[in-house]
């Protein structure tokens, strides 16, 4: 067992006595997740402000022989940033590590710390006349640093691609403690291993990221947005082409909502209405951006293209910064409406686009068969073979969802691999998905992820337990 005085006194005094959390009421709040879902023990959780400080915890640990594990907004939906309940690691908070250390709009780029929130990066890019593309629901309390470390996706990556399209350097404090300088702005490295690639999406495992350097676009002023009426999964895929082909790279999302996700906003979320007079079974938030005044007319072009195709039911436009507000709101709300509702389920799965009717065909009846009652609170980004596939439970019956857990994920899981798909998108695996990943994988690929993370963290002190089994 550690000597905790003397891990203790050494963390108080690599980071001061303020930045050392080791009373239950202090560490709270870092130790159970956004979901509630998760809750475990810490041994201190300490809150850094500079990467050499952050060395120094993890040196410190290291020769103690306990635990780290890294949080950033603790905004994450798979127990990835929680401690395990064994209260033998450290938690290391990031959220003092805030500073933009450099917006470079001749490069286009900008050098962010990990406790940078999302939210700010955007405006920094906004004050440069940049746009920095990653949209998150959470964009105001999630950082860098989990962003980073989940491969973080959101209503842009049909344009822009995912975080580790965006990222173009990174710092990490290695398991060792050694600092990994690789902020380098460069588009073209073509001197060996892409080394950053191994950290981004690692949740921690293998480092801790302490910087980034990220890749800003031209600015889209003009925004063009409508909600679609559609009759099935089906329309919604055969929109993609035609959308592309009609929008071109002006289509920056295209996201799918059922009416229960819908329904359940409308209920929960104040000032949230139904923008049309009657009920229909699928929806659809189309979004274009540009510079131009033509997103507007490349929207109704498409629009036209549809209806002429049969493809839509109905649609409304945004008129207004203010309507377009009010569509996102329908989309951005189902989260935490669902949450309002009652217990839930969490499925971020991804298949190839055209899968996704065969999915939601098959996997709903199943799901009806083994609960009764149960909810399909089913939204995500067509545009990328992305749905978050949530289960709330039977109006008043949270403990039949929670008891039938295992059997629904099982059904989900096998009709995602069956597909060609993969049960885990854009919230990581963390613990959550941890065992379930593993199985889905062939004994060479859990292997290989087995190797890298015994060649960096020889003694699994990285995030323990979190993502390779």
């Amino acid at each position: 067992m550690p000597d905790r005085p003397a891990l203790l006194a050494e963390l108080r005094a690599a980071l001061g006595p303020t930045a050392v959390l080791d009373a239950p009421e202090e560490m709270a709040p870092h130790l159970t997740d956004w979901t509630g879902a998760f809750t475990g023990h810490a041994f201190a959780v300490v809150r850094p402000a500079t990467t050499d400080e952050v060395a120094a915890v993890v040196r410190a640990c290291v020769a103690a022989g306990v635990g780290v594990v890294p949080q950033g907004g603790n905004t994450g939906l798979a127990g990835g940033a929680i401690p395990g309940p064994d209260g033998a690691a450290v938690v290391v908070v990031l959220d003092r590590m805030r500073r933009v250390r450099e917006v470079d709009p001749v490069a286009d780029t900008i050098t962010v710390e990990a406790g940078v929130a999302l939210q700010s990066v955007q405006e920094s890019a906004v004050e440069a006349g940049r746009l920095f593309p990653l949209s998150l629901g959470s964009e105001g309390s999630c950082t860098v640093g989990g962003n980073v470390s989940t491969n973080a996706g959101g209503t842009a990556v049909l344009r822009y691609g995912m975080m580790r399209e965006l990222v173009l350097g990174l710092e990490v404090v290695l398991p060792d403690g050694r600092i990994w300088d690789g902020l380098r702005p460069l588009r073209k490295d073509n001197t060996g291993y892409d080394l950053k690639q191994l950290f981004i999406g690692a949740e921690g495992t293998l480092g801790i990221v302490t910087a980034a350097v990220l890749r800003l676009f031209p600015a889209t002023p003009r925004r063009a947005t409508a909600l679609l009426a559609l009759e099935s999964v089906e329309a919604a895929t055969a929109l993609l082409p035609l959308l592309r082909g009609v929008a071109g790279e002006q289509l920056t999302t295209w996201e799918l909502i059922s009416r229960e996700a819908l329904g359940l906003v409308l209920e929960h979320h104040p000032g949230a209405r139904d923008p049309f007079d009657a009920e229909h079974r699928w929806y659809g938030l189309v979004e274009l951006a540009g510079a131009s005044a033509d997103v507007d007319v490349r929207l109704q072009d498409a629009l036209e293209a549809a209806a002429e195709a049969g493809l839509l039911v109905d649609a409304v436009v945004a008129g207004s910064p203010q309507q377009r507000a009010a569509l996102w709101v329908l989309r951005e709300g189902v989260s935490e409406a669902q949450k309002i509702a009652g217990a839930t389920l969490k499925h971020d799965v991804t298949l190839p686009t055209r899968a996704l009717p065969d999915f939601v065909a098959q996997v709903g009846p199943r799901l009806r068969d083994a609960l009764p009652g149960v909810r399909l609170v089913t939204y995500g980004h067509v545009g990328d073979g992305n749905l978050h596939y949530n289960l709330s439970a039977p109006v008043g019956d949270d403990a039949a969802l929670r008891a039938a857990a295992p059997t629904l994920t099982r059904i989900v899981y096998d009709a995602v691999a069956g597909l060609g798909g993969s049960i885990s998108a854009e919230h990581g695996v963390g613990v959550l998905k941890r065992d379930a990943a593993a199985s889905y994988k062939s004994e060479v690929e859990v292997e290989l992820m087995r190797t890298v993370k015994r060649a960096l963290d020889p003694r699994g002190l990285m995030n323990p337990g979190k993502v390779v089994p």
